[in-house]
């Protein structure tokens, strides 16, 4: 998923997806930063290319996700991750 995340938002180094690790509030923090947009922007740039993650990956998951985001969806939503 780094790289997919790194071809989006290509300003992100590896430190910061490593600050970031899943959660939603860095994630958005530094796209604000990097990109010097508000959280509003930066959350409607998040949540489109969520979604066309979504609709991109195969299924490989019971509830419909890959692993790796459901991990994210579920950090994001407040529920709570099994390990990671």
């Amino acid at each position: 998923m780094k790289g997919t995340v790194r071809e989006k938002f290509g300003k992100l180094t590896d430190d910061d997806l490593q600050v970031i690790g899943g959660k939603k509030d860095q994630f958005l923090g530094k796209l604000q930063e990097r990109y010097g947009i508000s959280r509003e922007q930066a959350q409607k740039d998040l949540d489109n290319w969520l979604q066309g993650q979504h609709q991109m990956e195969p299924r490989t998951h019971a509830t419909g996700r890959s692993p790796e985001k459901e991990t994210l969806r579920t950090r994001t939503s407040g529920g709570s991750s099994s390990g990671g």
